[in-house]
């Protein structure tokens, strides 16, 4: 069974998530929606399949890292969302919520040991490209 299988995003806090993301914009050139900046790859077993990963900067009084007092979270790429979170929970792993499914793919949260709060996404990469460029509206 494949686990993870790419990085799906970086989230950050900060004190001003627009000011970050026009910074970056300014600066590294990143262009920014909403919710960040999602670059577009292609996989390496299918290279007509596009994949994404996702930039984006929260506000520093967020809750969604909760429980984590961290001031980042990762996302990674996973297949299987089910069928992994049942073995996850064999292996004694935290499971922080229940998998919720959205058009662009399912999603769960995790620990890991050292309280870092971690989002596995099953991704639907031809929706989530739909959404990314404007035709799903």
């Amino acid at each position: 069974m494949k686990r993870v299988t790419g990085i799906g995003g970086v989230f950050f806090k900060c004190k001003d998530p627009d000011k970050m993301k026009e910074w970056y914009n300014i600066h590294l050139g990143l262009v920014n929606d909403e919710y960040g900046t999602s670059f577009e790859w292609r996989q390496c077993d299918d290279v007509s399949k596009k994949g994404f990963t996702i930039w984006s900067p929260f506000t520093d009084k967020t809750k969604y890292f909760e429980p984590s007092t961290k001031e980042f979270m990762i996302n990674y790429r996973v297949e299987n969302l089910e069928e992994l979170v049942e073995q996850l929970k064999k292996e004694g792993v935290r499971i922080v919520d229940d998998i919720e499914c959205f058009e662009y793919g399912k999603f769960v949260h995790i620990m890991d040991p050292e309280g870092n709060k971690i989002e596995l996404w099953e991704p639907d990469d031809s929706e989530y490209d739909d959404i990314v460029t404007g035709k799903t509206k």
